[in-house]
């Protein structure tokens, strides 16, 4: 498991925020194996924090 979000673009997508998302995923599932990691959680909380700054930038859609 990588502590880095770079090339988490598939290419099946490449939209960032779904990028970021399988990268969460990928982390997530690395916390479940390796659950006392602190290099682990830190490299999971990178991501979290990095896809929520993404969506929160993102415009509001229409009503």
């Amino acid at each position: 498991m990588t502590d880095s979000t770079e090339n988490t673009a598939t290419d099946e997508t490449t939209d960032p925020a779904d990028a970021l998302k399988h990268a969460m995923i990928e982390q997530l599932m690395g916390i479940i194996g390796a659950p006392d990691d602190q290099g682990v959680a830190d490299a999971a909380d990178a991501v979290v924090r990095e896809l929520d700054a993404l969506l929160r930038a993102e415009p509001e859609p229409a009503a």
